[in-house]
């Protein structure tokens, strides 16, 4: 009977206790959240780029010779005309000598030869000598003036080379190494050249654009033609090794008439002006070509996340579930990408906050509150 009384005892306190209760759902976060929209927007692809002067010459000795005197230092400014290096004359000066000699001799056996002719032709009249004398003595007087013209050009050229011996700047401009010194033995079939003269005033630069990037740079602008094409282009900038970018815009005016089968690519020019010679032949740096992009799509990159070579966002979709969904981004302004698909306009995205986020997890979206919204509808 005891027992019997213990274990009603038992049940009727277990009916009085309070029955456990289901832990309640956690409330949904609350994120800000912006509208996707297009815009107008502008960005700057950069390419390695070497610099040339507008005229770049090898200055080369054309006789050979030993060098006497060396009139310019590396790097200075000459002008056209200006003396350069000399050549030990005394073997040119003493040919042109010889030359005139014989040009001398040429002209005084000429001279006998009409002398002959003359004493001829009398007696040809009078027949005292036969005909056939009078048109060889005519013939030795041909014979006589062809050597003159003949010594002349000896002449001429032994003048040429004697000229050659003093080497002048071909053109305006900066004197590169000197890579002969005064008492070297120089020729015209040298392997090395005696010095490069560029003339900078003007420089081109030239760089190189993948078959890719090609494609796209000619779909940036109208015209049926590249030459068209290349009036619409905008200004581009170069920047210098240190970063910094030079202080004149140049403008895109070539475009290489086939590409490289080596690397790929095709090669442009840019030319700039450099008034003060800051930029010289085989300076290096970037071009900083703009694109425009018109009706693109823009998110901010602080609404992405970068996982395995892919940018995600996370789209808010019926009911307020989100989902992670990858997008194409085709390039960055500022702090936007430039998005090509993944997401389309009016598509609403999470802006921050979504550390934690999985796919299918309920938010309760909020207005933007900052800059970032703002941006996305630039």
């Amino acid at each position: 009977m005891k027992s019997l009384i213990l274990a009603i005892l038992a049940i009727s306190l277990y009916s009085c206790s309070p029955k456990p209760q289901t832990a309640a759902a956690p409330p949904a976060p609350s994120l800000p959240v912006a509208v996707i929209a297009t815009g107008n927007d502008t960005t700057y692809q950069e390419y390695p780029a070497s610099v040339e002067g507008t005229v770049n010459v090898e200055v080369r000795p054309q006789v050979s010779g030993t060098l006497d005197k060396v009139f310019v230092d590396e790097g200075a400014f000459v002008s056209a005309g200006q003396p350069l290096f000399k050549i030990n004359d005394q073997p040119y000066r003493a040919a042109l000598n010889n030359a005139l000699a014989s040009q001398h001799a040429a002209e005084a056996a000429a001279g006998n030869a009409d002398l002959e002719v003359n004493k001829l032709i009398p007696l040809v009249e009078n027949k005292v000598v036969s005909d056939y004398q009078l048109k060889t003595a005519k013939a030795a007087v041909q014979v006589a003036k062809a050597n003159i013209e003949s010594a002349k050009a000896n002449v001429a050229t032994a003048q040429i080379n004697l000229g050659y011996t003093l080497i002048k700047a071909p053109v305006n401009g900066y004197i590169g190494r000197l890579n002969k010194k005064q008492g070297s033995l120089v020729g015209a079939a040298d392997p090395e050249a005696l010095t490069q003269l560029s003339d900078v005033h003007d420089v081109h630069v030239y760089f190189s654009l993948s078959e890719k990037d090609f494609v796209s740079f000619k779909e940036q602008y109208a015209g049926s033609t590249l030459t068209d094409k290349l009036k619409q282009v905008p200004m581009v900038s170069l920047v210098l090794a240190d970063n910094t970018a030079y202080g004149k815009q140049g403008k895109v005016d070539m475009i290489d008439g086939q590409f490289d089968k080596t690397t790929g690519a095709i090669t442009l020019r840019a030319s700039f002006s450099n008034p003060q010679g800051l930029l010289r032949s085989g300076n290096t740096g970037k071009i900083r070509l703009s694109l425009q992009h018109k009706d693109v799509l823009l998110v901010p990159q602080s609404a992405t996340i970068d996982m395995q070579d892919k940018v995600f966002v996370f789209a808010v979709a019926d009911s307020n579930k989100v989902k992670k969904q990858a997008i194409t981004v085709v390039g960055k302004s500022g702090d936007n990408y430039l998005v090509k698909d993944g997401i389309k306009v009016g598509d609403k995205i999470v802006l921050s906050g979504f550390d934690h986020l999985q796919d299918g997890t309920i938010i309760k979206p909020e207005a933007a509150k900052d800059k970032t919204a703002a941006l996305a509808k630039n």
